[in-house]
């Protein structure tokens, strides 16, 4: 009987030892990674060119006197198509 007492108590802390190792540990707070945050997106007005209709971002095209937007200056002397 002292024997089933014994091999009992041992298992159980050969279960505690084991079982510590596979737990899972949590970091402290200090290191955890913060939760990405939304971004807010930055909208990009994007006009066509008139010349060829390929569309490109305001502050990358050039304009004629009358305003409207080409991709190059060459579209540009070329004109509206």
């Amino acid at each position: 009987m002292k024997y089933l007492v014994l091999l009992l108590i041992l298992a159980v802390v050969v279960g505690w030892f084991f079982g510590r190792g596979r737990r899972k540990v949590e970091p402290p707070a200090s290191t955890k990674a913060a939760p990405p945050e939304e971004v807010p997106q930055k909208r990009i007005e994007m006009l066509a060119c008139a010349h060829c209709g390929v569309h490109l971002p305001r502050s990358e095209a050039a304009f004629d006197v009358a305003g409207r937007p080409f991709c190059t200056p060459e579209h540009r002397v070329a004109g509206p198509n």
